[in-house]
């Protein structure tokens, strides 16, 4: 169990120096608590003087208190023992030494924000704080015009700890009125900004995955292989899953996120759906009939949310239709939260459903439906019952939380009589229809009802529900859902149509609200220091006579200029060259200067504005042999000097890397020897193979050579693969990287440590030999074993890496080598040359031709697959990601064999994929999407890419090139002539004859020998005719394609339309 306290988000104990508070938040949230305080002084707030807030010592019960809402939601952390008095004048706070240091940061901002003097009161360890609370009251009674002020406070806290209860004596014993203003703070906290609202959204994307990708296999699992498992034991289960976001493919840190309560699991008869329910140590009840409460809070940077699911087994007419009224009046209470109703509204809008529905489960439903949701599970002020009279506003929360308690069902076994529904969504109240941030769960009839069958001789058998419950089958059932048999295409496509509903109510989320993480860390990248040779005229060497002189070591040009020797550093050298006429040498050096096309300002020429710059300079010599020696000098400082400052703009860019710490004389650091390594060390000599080493915290590579190593943190390790040689010459490790790593002088995120299994050699011979020759097997033999042995070195160094990957420093890393499906890979050209390329359980990758290829899944949004048609050899595949600046990643030429496993593994991955016949150009469409996401979601998504919806259209659309304006989209049925004068969005080939010829072949179906006679003099006519004008081709064109129109003049560059695109 988690160690449970007040809030997630507490400092540490060296706070001030770990944590800094976000000083825009505190100043837009204090203007508005005093904006709130001031507009509603006589009803919320009690016409209070001043409002005390005192927050009690850290607990280890799982606890939502007003007084710690109010420190997250103002500081941003929680501050146990902190007493904080605000007034119209003056905030005073009372904590810690280490809390007041934190604190001292805010005094600046409360008074630009409204006006007030902040002082903070810190309490010695040895001090019970007696007279700085009678400082405190003093200023209380100093600012009240009163002679008996009122101090707002929270009455349902009772004090904990000697300083609240000193703090609470002095309050009742200082002539001070108390009233509690736990409205006002109900009405502060009940509207969400925008940063609330994204930690809201991310909290209801974890609960949804956990329900979704763990809670509802685990019980399909259980039930399917009828195991025997506790509902606290489901409950440890899935805390497990909420706390380890990475088990659910959430991508937040584990530190910031918690549960509102551990997970509720209910069956067997005892229910109960109130959120403090708990599970008890029964085991889960899954016999026909049968009723599965499963609910779920998790909470992002102290941000609840909540989901609740009903499950049923072999549900009765009566279960069904009780879960389908209690379906329909929990849409219909979301329905009802838009902005200027009354909360009461949302009640009575479920109750008039069931009152038409079904009036006799009246009695059994729950007295309210839901509550406001945030900081606190349970927003006092907001619940949503018939009597509360308050107004919805946009930006408010609620978990709508609908259920029928203790209905009876008409069976005699005691664990099936009764049973209870509960349905539950966190919703955000906004100027649109209500937005469910859970429904990526699915809570449809035909998702949580399940029926058993059992298979005999082959046939499906249907098992009918036991309506008494005494039944219980004989044999192992087979969970299934409440769906027909069905071919293995038409489950796919319906799985593929609900990931792309999901897949849209994703990218709804994402683009209406999250916020782009900052590109991997990297900083904005170091301005050079100012070029300077030498510091002073003194440190100019001495020279005996007047030439061009180069001074490798301060990395400067000496020129004789007017008697003197002037000295430029190499890098304001442009070019330089020499030419040789008639025994006499010319040199001319050409400058950088600023302000030109090809050489903007700079800091230097910026900060030197008024300065004349030289722009080029010429000598002549007769000493031709002193002037090519000038000029080759000055050429490699410059490349020196060009590569030096490269890679340190390089190394700028780079986060910095914690550092090896080597493994010691207890822990024998694991080694593969002799390895190459990929990007290779630069440099002149022999390339030498290195080891591997894994240490305590990394891998380190070295070879002989003292400048050739590398070290690989884990906690940098992205992906991690193993490829034993099967079909490839090499063995190889390859780490993909979230940071990039400097090898040598080159900047890399992929690197990769391998072997050659075998030795690439070439008969001298050059005759083939016999496939009996004995010497050829023998070598053959030799190359296997060698293969094997070097497979099965690798696999033991992959083995005790996982054995310090599973200790638990890393276990939050959730590091672990992946292993290449060859069976599921294909050919590909993702770059520029053919490669197999090969699925792993969370990427895609090719790893043995350069440059690397390494797609994580779970940054990918969709895939497109491109020129799908019967005929065609090869298809293509375009892979967009989630983020939508990255360029869309191509994969070519794939053969049309390899499809059906491709989708296949497309759909077990839960990756929606589109099919389409032409190549999509994806810039516009991706640019139009991120600027105007709203329209992209209401004309349906990605649906313009289903090639299934518009499949009787296709032969005849035309694309347009405005982004993605599906609206645009129209057959050509009624007018097939129709011209556009927008490019289209489609990527346009005419390389391919054969296709071309084939699809005119289609085009010209209907015309006559003599038709086709004649057209073939024409063109014969037209290719003899180079001089002929392109004005009449065009003529004698339109003559012989009579359904054809000549194009408008406002668009000469595009060809002639056809009744079917000719594209590749």
């Amino acid at each position: 169990m988690v160690n449970h306290q007040n809030g997630v988000a507490k400092p540490p104990a060296s706070a001030a120096s770990a944590y800094t508070i976000n000083l825009d938040n505190f100043r837009k949230r204090l203007k508005g608590f005093y904006t709130c305080w001031s507009d509603h002084k006589s009803d919320l707030w009690g016409f209070t003087d001043a409002i005390a807030i005192a927050t009690p010592p850290t607990s280890e019960d799982l606890r939502y208190l007003k007084s710690s809402a109010l420190n997250i939601w103002l500081l941003g952390y929680e501050f146990p023992e902190t007493i904080m008095v605000f007034m119209n004048k003056q905030i005073h706070f009372l904590c810690s030494q280490k809390k007041a240091k934190l604190l001292e940061t805010t005094i600046k901002s409360a008074r630009e924000a409204v006006g007030v003097d902040l002082t903070i009161h810190v309490k010695a360890k040895d001090n019970d704080g007696t007279s700085l609370m009678e400082e405190i009251i003093g200023s209380i009674h100093t600012q009240s015009k009163s002679e008996s002020p009122i101090v707002g406070y929270i009455s349902k806290e009772a004090p904990e700890g000697k300083l609240l209860e000193t703090w609470s004596e002095k309050l009742a014993n200082s002539n001070l009125q108390l009233t509690d203003v736990t409205n006002g703070f109900s009405e502060l906290f009940s509207i969400k900004d925008g940063t609330e609202l994204i930690c809201i959204k991310e909290a209801a994307h974890l609960t949804t995955s956990v329900m979704k990708i763990f809670v509802v296999p685990k019980l399909e699992r259980v039930i399917d292989e009828e195991k025997k498992v506790s509902h606290s034991s489901l409950m440890d289960d899935a805390e497990k899953a909420v706390l380890n976001p990475a088990r659910v493919k959430v991508e937040l840190k584990a530190e910031d996120v918690d549960i509102c309560y551990p997970p509720i699991f209910q069956s067997g008869g005892q229910f109960d759906l109130r959120p403090n329910a708990a599970s008890n140590d029964d085991d889960l009840y899954y016999n026909s009939t049968s009723v599965i409460i499963c609910a779920i809070g998790s909470r992002y940077n102290s941000y609840c949310s909540n989901i609740a699911r009903t499950f049923l087994i072999d549900a009765t007419e009566t279960q069904r239709k009780a879960y389908e009224v209690l379906l329909k009046a929990h849409d219909a209470a979301v329905g009802a939260l838009k902005p200027g109703n009354i909360v009461g509204a949302v009640y009575q809008a479920a109750l008039s459903v069931i009152q038409k529905e079904a009036p006799e489960l009246l009695p059994n439903l729950t007295k309210s439906a839901g509550t406001g949701i945030g900081l606190e599970f349970r927003e006092s002020g907001l619940s949503l019952n018939s009597k509360n009279d308050r107004v919805l506003k946009s930006g408010m929360v609620f978990n709508v939380s609908l259920g029928f308690q203790n209905l009876q069902a008409r069976t005699k076994n005691p664990k099936t009589e009764k049973y209870s529904l509960l349905l539950a969504d966190t919703v955000i109240v906004g100027k649109k229809p209500p937005e469910v941030l859970t429904a990526g769960c699915s809570k449809a009839v035909k998702d949580v009802a399940y029926s058993f069958s059992e298979e005999e001789d082959e046939e499906p058998l249907r098992v009918r529900s036991d309506l008494n419950g005494t039944g219980v089958l004989s044999s192992k059932a087979t969970l299934r859902s409440d769906k027909q048999e069905m071919s293995k295409e038409e489950l796919r496509r319906q799985h593929q149509a609900e990931l792309a509903r999901q897949k849209n109510e994703e990218i709804a989320r994402r683009l209406a609200g999250s916020v782009s993480a900052a590109g991997e860390g990297r900083g904005p990248a170091k301005t050079s220091s100012e070029l300077i040779a030498y510091k002073n005229v003194n440190d100019i060497p001495f020279a005996k006579q007047l030439a061009i002189q180069v001074d490798q070591k301060n990395e400067a040009v000496l020129l004789p200029i007017y008697g003197s020797m002037v000295p430029f550093h190499v890098s304001t050298v442009k070019s330089v060259t020499s030419h040789q006429d008639h025994g006499t040498c010319t040199i001319r050096v050409i400058f950088y200067v600023p302000g030109t096309p090809f050489n903007p300002h700079d800091a230097n020429t910026l900060k030197f504005q008024g300065s004349i710059y030289l722009k080029e300079i010429t000598f002549r010599s007769k000493d031709s042999r002193h002037i090519s020696e000038v000029v080759q000098q000055i050429k490699t400082l410059r490349r020196q000097v060009t590569s030096r400052e490269s890679e340190r703009a390089e190394r700028a860019t780079l986060v910095t890397q914690e550092r090896l710490q080597l493994a010691g004389n207890r822990m024998k650091p694991i080694k593969l020897q002799d390895l190459w390594i990929r990007p290779a060390f630069v440099g002149r000599g022999r390339k030498l193979t290195g080891s591997l080493e894994a240490h305590v915290n990394g891998f380190r590579y070295a070879t002989s050579k003292p400048d050739e190593r590398v070290d690989v943190m884990f906690a940098n390790i992205k992906h991690a693969f193993f490829q034993p040689a099967e079909k490839e010459m090499i063995t190889l490790l390859h780490f993909h990287l979230h940071n990039h790593i400097m090898v040598g002088n080159k900047k890399t995120k992929d690197i990769q440590f391998y072997v050659e299994v075998m030795d690439v050699v070439q008969t001298l011979g050059g005759g083939r030999r016999s496939a009996l020759d004995p010497d050829e097997i023998e070598e053959e033999q030799r190359e296997r074993d060698r293969k094997n042995k070097i497979n099965m070195d690798f696999q033991n160094f992959v083995n005790k890496v996982h054995d310090i990957w599973a200790q638990p420093q890393f276990k939050g890393l959730d590091l672990e080598f992946d292993m290449p499906l060859r069976e599921l890979g294909f050919y590909g050209v993702p770059h520029k040359s053919s490669a197999f390329i090969v699925p792993t359980s969370s990427c895609l990758v090719e790893l043995i031709e350069t440059p690397f290829l390494v797609v994580s899944l779970g940054e990918v949004e969709i895939v497109n697959l491109e020129r799908i048609g019967f005929g065609q050899k090869n298809v293509d595949m375009a892979i967009v990601f989630k983020d939508f600046k990255r360029d869309v990643l191509r994969i070519d030429s794939i053969p049309s064999s390899s499809l059906d496993g491709i989708k296949e593994w497309l759909d077990m991955t839960d990756l929606k994929y589109y099919e389409s016949r032409l190549n999509l150009n994806w810039r516009p469409i991706l640019k139009t999407i991120t600027e105007d996401p709203e329209k992209f979601i209401e004309d349906g998504g990605w649906e313009f890419l289903n090639m299934d919806a518009s499949e009787s259209d296709s032969d005849n659309t035309e694309e347009s090139d405005k982004g993605y304006e599906p609206s645009d989209i129209e057959p050509e049925s009624a007018s097939e002539d129709e011209d556009s004068a927008s490019e289209s969005l489609v990527e346009s080939d005419e390389d391919d004859e054969e296709e071309e010829s084939s699809e005119d072949s289609e085009e010209e179906k209907g015309k006559t020998w003599e038709e086709l006679e004649r057209e073939a003099s024409n063109a014969d006519r037209d290719k003899g005719d180079e001089s002929d004008s392109e004005e009449e081709k065009r003529r004698r064109k339109v003559k012989v394609l009579g359904k054809s129109h000549i194009p408008e003049r406002s668009a000469p560059k595009r060809m002639l339309p056809s009744k079917r695109p000719k594209f590749k």
